[in-house]
């Protein structure tokens, strides 16, 4: 079992990893740099439809968890929603703060990650609404 010690320095080795990715990616995927701050919070880190249970509502999966921008997991959550559109208002409307600045690194990160999915030959089913995403998203970055 990990001590805490071990727990924090993996968590901090994981954020100072995304904090690099981050700064390359934004700027690669969605045209915009990234932000000079960015809040971090606890994120199961692979929120989608596949790791969530129905009725009882329980979240499976949790090996990917550690720190994320905040609103990551309600942005990966509405990324795969996209190809459902009344799904992906749904979730909108289940976390009205994706509407808010504070998230808009969280969902700026997890469509970079998809756009550069795409570049691998993946997830071409979501490029059009990803892309559509990606434009909002541009749009609303921080100056």
């Amino acid at each position: 079992m990990r001590t805490r010690h071990d727990q924090a320095a993996r968590a901090l080795a994981v954020t100072l990893g995304r904090q690099e990715y981050i700064r390359r990616a934004l700027p690669e995927f969605l045209g915009v740099p990234a932000p000079d701050a960015i809040t971090w919070t606890t994120a199961h880190g692979d929120l989608h439809w596949a790791n969530l249970t129905a009725p009882g509502l329980r979240i499976l999966d949790w090996e990917a968890w550690g720190r994320a921008p905040h609103g990551y997991d309600q942005a990966t959550l509405y990324a795969y929603s996209l190809l459902q559109p009344a799904t992906a208002a749904r979730v909108r409307a289940a976390f009205p703060e994706l509407d808010a600045p504070h998230t808009w690194t969280g969902q700026a990160v997890i469509a970079a990650e998809l756009l550069q999915t795409l570049t691998r030959g993946d997830n071409h089913d979501l490029a059009g609404p990803l892309r559509a995403w990606a434009c909002r998203l541009r749009a609303r970055a921080p100056r």
